[in-house]
């Protein structure tokens, strides 16, 4: 018997942090009965445990875990349903022609249940990393660990000195902190700037938030690494198997 949010941040779906949330909100069943108490423990192999109306059913100790990078496109979201639009599970799943050319591969995935591991807005795109690795999961995006993730920013203007100590040192947004930006190069790019910046932590929007509170648009938002992983040469919309050596 585990801790339910641990088997929860096991089978990929979220932290452990976030898990408790989602019990205490009474978003969680366990064998259909809604439950909300943070204590409470499951066998893996026997419980069928619900989290927001999705049912996840036993899973064998044995179960292999595979690695997925793919490169996001604008307008596909960072969830493993399509309700809002077309998901990054639907790129995995699709008959698209890097499926086609992989097929032998793409048939692994054939009943696994893959989430992706954190966030990226639909309006950016990159490198998003899915699995069935809730361990992995838990570690990429935990704060304490401070995994590196780094992007492509475009914004509309030179980026002045004062600017770059504030991202330097994070900054309060709605009475909501952010995290610093380590900004390592810049370029112009025509009338635009073009900025490498690496996080550590990451909260929704983060670098579009915090670039707009001291007045720069951005136009292109583009992860280009997680951890040791780097997006490379993998072209927009498709993917590929990695390891988790490759990762961390």
């Amino acid at each position: 018997m585990i801790r339910l949010n641990k088997h929860i941040a096991a089978l990929g779906i979220c932290s452990r942090r976030n898990a408790d949330t989602l019990i205490a909100d009474g978003k969680v069943k366990v064998n259909g009965n809604v439950v909300t108490d943070l204590g409470t423990k499951v066998d893996p192999e026997k419980d069928i445990v619900d989290v927001q109306n999705i049912s996840h059913e036993p899973r064998a100790q044995n179960t292999e875990l595979y690695y997925i990078a793919l490169n996001k496109p604008i307008d596909v979201i960072s969830s493993t349903t399509n309700e809002q639009g077309i998901s990054v599970i639907d790129l995995i799943t699709a008959d698209n022609y890097y499926k086609i050319k992989f097929r032998d591969d793409a048939k692994k995935l054939e009943g696994i249940r893959l989430y992706p591991v954190g966030r990226l807005d639909k309006d950016s795109e990159g490198l998003i990393l899915l699995t069935n690795d809730g361990d992995l999961t838990n570690l990429l995006t935990h704060p304490r660990f401070e995994h590196e993730k780094e992007y492509e920013v475009t914004i509309d203007k030179q980026l002045r000195q004062d600017a770059k100590k504030l991202l330097s040192k994070g900054m309060l947004i709605e009475g909501e902190h952010y995290g610093a930006m380590d900004i390592r190069k810049e370029w112009n790019q025509g009338k635009r700037v073009v900025l490498t910046v690496v996080l550590k932590e990451g909260k929704n929007r983060h670098i579009r938030k915090m670039l707009g509170q001291i007045g720069y648009h951005v136009s292109v938002l583009r992860r280009v690494r997680i951890g040791k992983l780097k997006l490379g040469t993998l072209s927009i919309g498709t993917w590929k198997f990695v390891e988790k050596t490759d990762i961390i």
